[in-house]
């Protein structure tokens, strides 16, 4: 999952607001009904890997929640990596729907995944819908790039 649509532009990091208070034992914001510490937050804290591309699309869609920048860098392939996210002060996400998956399994070192996300940005609701693509590097799964969907 990218930030590469159109929004207005980015706030300096120091005008962000808080991201929204997600603990260990609040459900995950990916959406598995599971509290965050046994879902994506152990991907977050570096615990645990991403076994599949979906699982790893769901970690970094919580990690867009979170604000988590360092996670997000690390599991972006190195040749699509941007130095920095840029998170925008006034945007909230709203949920994450997974539409498809292709490949991705321990039998593969490609895998896709097509998914809405939701989210408000200065309280007018929008979505981010993409068919992102992942590949295995030195054995985790790291995100490349994606196309946008309708």
């Amino acid at each position: 999952m990218s930030r590469r649509s159109k929004r207005r532009a980015q706030a300096p990091a120091a005008q962000l607001t808080p991201a929204p208070a997600v603990t260990a034992t609040t459900p995950c914001p990916c959406g598995q009904g599971v509290p965050y510490g046994e879902c994506c937050g152990r991907l977050h804290s570096g615990a645990a890997r991403a076994a599949t591309p979906e699982e790893l699309m769901r970690s970094r869609y919580a990690a867009f929640v979170v604000r988590d920048e360092a996670y997000l860098l690390r599991t972006w392939h190195p040749d699509t990596r941007p130095p920095g996210v840029g998170f925008d002060s006034g945007m909230r996400w709203a949920g994450l729907t997974i539409e498809a998956t292709t490949e991705g399994t321990a039998f593969h070192d490609t895998g896709t995944v097509t998914f809405l996300a939701r989210f408000t940005d200065a309280g007018t609701p929008g979505e981010l819908h993409e068919r992102s693509r992942f590949v295995r590097l030195d054995g985790a799964w790291v995100y490349v790039d994606g196309d946008f969907l309708g």
